[in-house]
């Protein structure tokens, strides 16, 4: 094959392939939600306990984004790329093939190594691939699947555990995993760029920082550690990370940059994105839970129900560069924030008795401002970075948002288990340690506005003109 030939293949289908894997992605990220219950009910655990399903992806995701990146310059971006389509491939079968909680964990997990690779290798080879000028056409094009999949996710996830069962939510992996190797190997370039050598130490002190702060998290939820315990393994977390912070400042090309964070804009969109989804992070998780296990609906109509939230944030985004535009990025977010804790405090009047169609009109507006609160945390976050610190930038804010959805699921689920132990508040009915589940997450909300207070009224101004992602 000629240079051109395989020049005018790449510019065919190369969007097409970035486009299946944040489909991919997205679809996996959200397929599993609703079938939580039914997962829980035949490897034997309560559906409120194996929150450990999603928590191992995201944070295996998030911990090796910044390894992506160093690991396609250096090997090439084709080869790294069909080795995250194949891990990702491997993992899902894995996981279909899971007759227990920790084999299906352990699978979760080799699932997200490759799906850590694969819509930061695809993206990167984009960037090189096409001009500046047509890098909006192709990028809005492969950004629209990441779109759907979560529209499709619940509800698809729900109708395949209640007609198959829930090991083809992984198995609808396969042919797309086989489809994107097929179509890499003669749409995807092998762009290499030199790399400096590798932080090992640094992201052996991250990640284990982070990861045992999760777990702790993790065991305190289930019960199965006592305090001494739960102290002991916050206080290893505190010391990996504060070596870490001190070994980053003197380190040259440290994994993740922490100064950074000198960048004001960039500190307050990666903070809020930390805290703010502590509270509105888990709804995803709790919602389909509420559903099933507390109002007892099928994990169809579950799936159904969450379709008006996808829509609704999909819609949202079409209003964010007006209202940002006139009201900046400061105001956007105070109200924003304050509105998005009032809704999530609304789930607190749902009672046993209510008709489902209560649930609806807020799980639209959830997912409406919820929308509009993400995309202006994290375009306020790159309003200030240059040609010099983009790259590292929007890594650390990839790592971030991987972050926050991992710390947010285990938050509500820390939150629920703690509700579900009051027998005072439960007495015996499930809904009420959700209820009382929400309003906590809505107050944690409201809170977190305090981030975007310390925002300037011309902050992030430039990129409020722009088209925002």
């Amino acid at each position: 094959m000629n240079d051109l030939t395989a020049d005018r293949k790449i510019s065919k289908f190369l969007p097409w392939l970035g486009a299946m894997a944040i489909f991919m992605q997205a679809l996996d990220g959200t397929i599993l939600n609703t079938s939580l219950p039914t997962i829980a009910k035949e490897l034997g655990k309560s559906p409120l306990e194996i929150q450990s399903i999603i928590v191992s992806y995201t944070l295996t995701v998030a911990l090796l984004i910044p390894l992506s990146g160093w690991l396609s310059d250096k090997y090439g971006t084709k080869k790294i790329f069909q080795l995250a389509i194949f891990i990702f491939t491997l993992g899902s079968t894995f996981c279909a093939l899971a007759t227990t909680l920790p084999f299906l964990v352990i699978s979760r997990i080799i699932q997200a190594i490759g799906g850590s690779m694969m819509v930061p290798v695809i993206r990167l080879a984009i960037l090189y691939a096409y001009p500046k000028k047509e890098l909006l056409k192709v990028i809005n094009f492969i950004t629209i699947p990441g779109l759907i999949g979560p529209l499709l996710g619940p509800s698809l996830g729900g109708v395949l555990v209640e007609t198959l069962s829930w090991h083809w939510i992984f198995l609808v992996n396969i042919p797309f995993g086989i489809l994107a190797l097929w179509i890499t190997t003669f749409a995807m370039p092998n762009f290499k760029h030199p790399v400096f050598k590798f932080d090992i130490k640094g992201l052996l002190l991250f990640s284990g920082a982070i990861t045992v702060f999760t777990l702790v998290m993790e065991l305190t939820s289930s019960n199965v550690i006592g305090l001494t315990t739960i102290l002991s393994l916050l206080l290893l977390a505190v010391i990996l990370g504060a070596i870490y912070v001190v070994y980053s400042k003197k380190k040259q090309h440290p994994l993740i940059d922490l100064k950074l964070l000198n960048i004001r804009t960039l500190k307050i969109g990666i903070i809020g994105n930390l805290i703010t989804r502590l509270g509105i992070g888990g709804m995803p998780f709790l919602i389909p839970l509420l559903l099933q296990v507390g109002y007892g609906y099928t994990a169809t109509v579950a799936g159904l129900i969450m379709i008006p939230a996808a829509a609704s944030n999909i819609v949202a985004k079409s209003f964010v560069v007006p209202i940002v535009s006139k009201f900046g990025y400061r105001n956007t977010l105070i109200a924003n924030t304050i509105l998005l804790g009032l809704i999530i405090c609304m789930f607190f009047f749902l009672q046993s008795t209510s008709p489902i169609y209560y649930i609806v009109p807020l799980m639209i507006l959830n997912g409406f401002f919820s929308s509009i609160q993400f995309t202006a945390m994290n375009t306020l976050a790159l309003a200030d970075l240059n040609e010099d610190t983009s790259s590292e930038g929007n890594s650390l804010l990839s790592v971030t948002q991987q972050l926050s959805l991992t710390f947010g699921i285990s938050v509500s689920a820390l939150i629920l288990g703690f509700y579900r132990q009051l027998e005072f508040i439960t007495k015996g009915v499930e809904v009420q340690a959700f209820r009382y589940s929400f309003l906590t997450m809505g107050v944690m909300t409201m809170l977190s506005t305090f981030i975007f207070v310390q925002l300037k009224n011309a902050d992030g101004q430039q990129m409020s003109r722009t088209k925002v992602d």
